[in-house]
């Protein structure tokens, strides 16, 4: 499913729009938002930056065992204090106004991730949180790679011949395209929208996850939520 809205003209210099105003409260901390192309090994450099950072990695098992198991979701969130609670629930059900087609289970799961970044100091993997979230407290990373090294890799992890890896490589992505267009109208291969992209073929995991943990600990959580409305012109 996908959601579409009509162009604009651009805003006049110093004019922002009707800006929503910020939610209550604010998160605990900053959450790493890890997209990936299949096969370009996302799962293990997230595990690597969670390491690194001392962060729990939240990936798509896990958050499919959370969205169902509510004892282990309420574990998990027991320590969010009132006011991060609040800004995730403020925030949930902005974006869920705006999707009146999305399924009571994918809204179970829009619920889970701003719950779980306003516990903050969380890395997430997968399954549009960083479209999801917002750019202020999150450092949103697209990880890809060359497609015949996806495909490599899906073959030897898979134990698939090569036409079959590629087939499954092709239906992942193309699985994961959908659930981000059911989530936000912007194409998942609209780069200006992540903080970082990093080519994982190129980089190796080791240092695509050195530069993700490096850019955390570059990037501050606002003091307030309003530090996202600028005051002067950009």
């Amino acid at each position: 499913m996908s959601f579409t809205h009509s162009l604009t003209p651009p805003p006049l210099h110093g004019f922002r729009g009707d800006a929503t105003p910020p939610p209550p409260g604010r998160p605990r901390g900053l959450t790493v938002a890890v997209s990936r192309e299949s096969g370009a090994r996302g799962n293990s450099i997230a595990r690597r930056v969670g390491r690194q950072l001392g962060w729990q990695v939240f990936d798509q098992e896990m958050l499919g065992y959370l969205t169902q198991d509510e004892a282990a979701r309420r574990e998990a969130l027991a320590d969010v204090p009132a006011d991060a609670r609040a800004w995730a629930d403020a925030l949930a059900d902005q974006l869920l106004r705006t999707r009146t087609a999305v399924s009571p289970d994918l809204a179970e799961f829009v619920r889970l991730v701003f719950a779980l970044a306003a516990r903050g100091e969380v890395v997430l993997v997968g399954r549009g949180g960083g479209v999801l979230l917002p750019a202020d407290s999150t450092l949103n990373v697209r990880v890809i790679a060359p497609p015949a090294e996806r495909v490599a890799y899906m073959s030897q992890w898979l134990r698939l011949p090569i036409p079959e890896a590629a087939a499954e490589v092709a239906a992942r992505d193309r699985v994961r395209a959908e659930l981000h267009q059911a989530l936000t109208d912007r194409d998942p291969a609209d780069l200006t929208q992540y903080d970082l992209v990093l080519n994982s073929g190129r980089l190796g995991e080791a240092a695509t996850a050195d530069l993700i943990a490096a850019a955390v600990k570059a990037k501050h959580l606002p003091e307030t939520a309003a530090d996202d409305y600028p005051t002067e012109p950009v």
